[in-house]
């Protein structure tokens, strides 16, 4: 079996308490059966603190924030399931973040999430995003349909390609990721794969294009759930900023992330607004790239129900036709 990871994968390590953020703080953390059975079973002062603290929730085992913070997590900045048990002892979701793993079947995808923010320097400081091929022992069927796979692969590598190393403004290179996404869900349809010309696509999008409104983008983000009010207030009281230099590694980071995902629908368009979205949200709040795209991560991209709304909405939200898209990428958006 095939194993990819980018370069700097294993180099990441948790910081623990010199972390500016913290996974252990807002999250409701669910926790897997194995864990929660041991927990619950648990002699001593600890255990009975974690019989207090667990609960079910839609038939799932979570621990519940107290005071905004997981009851587990010590002034230090260290769990105390850690500290007492050892990390073997952590559910499955502590013992993994920030680590991403898709299993495909045949081939396993693994990454960072950029809601961590030690993974999001790594992410967003990435000049390309080389990955590393590993063999693994075993071999196991695609779980996937294999024609889909192969149109996704390619038109990945080709808009990673995009992303990469181009000396285009950043606005005009994510419109080039944006129609792209175009042609690449019409070959997933199965359509011919046709060659792709920057600058007729980029003359295609001035003549389309459309003012859209930032604001209106930030208020659709104000009606989702809210995890922090560092985050409520920053959609309420946006610092639009140029393009940073950044940004495409963003694009690229949610590119690697989502993209071979449309092979569970075949829907790749929705998940490439979905990115450019993304993209033109963290420009209009402004501040530090890294804080901003780690914080937007944190309310949007762990959240399931956050996400499937922005698909959702990528198709039928008035603020996100494609020609307000393309001009807000190429400087026509209103504030």
């Amino acid at each position: 079996m095939k194993l990819y990871k980018p370069d700097y994968f294993d180099r990441f390590r948790c910081i623990a308490g010199d972390c500016p953020d913290s996974c252990c703080k807002e999250w409701g953390v669910q926790v897997d059966e194995t864990a929660a059975a041991m927990y619950r079973s648990l002699p001593g002062t600890l255990g009975d603190r974690l019989r207090e603290v667990l609960s079910d929730e839609d038939g799932e085992t979570v621990m519940t924030i107290v005071d905004g913070r997981c009851p587990m997590w010590r002034a230090d900045g260290l769990c105390r399931i850690q500290a007492e048990l050892g990390e073997e002892a952590l559910c499955k979701t502590c013992r993994e973040f920030p680590r991403l793993t898709h299993d495909y079947g045949d081939f396993i995808e693994l990454g960072l999430e950029l809601s961590c923010p030690e993974a999001a320097k790594f992410i967003l400081e990435a000049h390309s995003t080389p990955f590393i091929e590993e063999n693994r022992p075993g071999e196991a069927a695609a779980e996937y349909d294999e024609a889909a796979m192969a149109v996704l692969k390619a038109t990945r590598k080709h808009v990673l390609a995009l992303l990469s190393g181009s000396s285009r403004p950043v606005g005009e290179t994510l419109v080039l990721a944006l129609l792209y996404g175009y042609q690449a869900q019409s070959q997933l349809d199965g359509g011919d794969a046709l060659p792709f010309d920057p600058d007729a696509a980029l003359e295609s999008a001035r003549e389309l294009a459309k003012p859209g409104s930032f604001r209106e983008l930030a208020d659709f983000f104000l009606e989702l759930e809210l995890l922090t009010p560092q985050w409520e207030s920053l959609l309420k009281n946006p610092a639009p900023a140029s393009w940073d230099p950044r940004t495409p590694a963003l694009a690229r980071y949610l590119v690697n992330r989502y993209w071979l995902q449309a092979v569970s629908d075949y829907d790749l368009y929705c998940r490439v607004k979905f990115m450019v979205i993304l993209c033109l949200l963290a420009k209009y709040l402004g501040g530090d790239l890294l804080r901003t795209a780690q914080l937007m991560s944190k309310e949007i991209e762990n959240d399931a129900d956050n996400v499937d709304a922005l698909l959702d909405a990528a198709y039928a939200h008035p603020a996100f036709t494609d020609d307000k898209l393309l001009g807000m990428l190429l400087g026509a958006g209103k504030s």
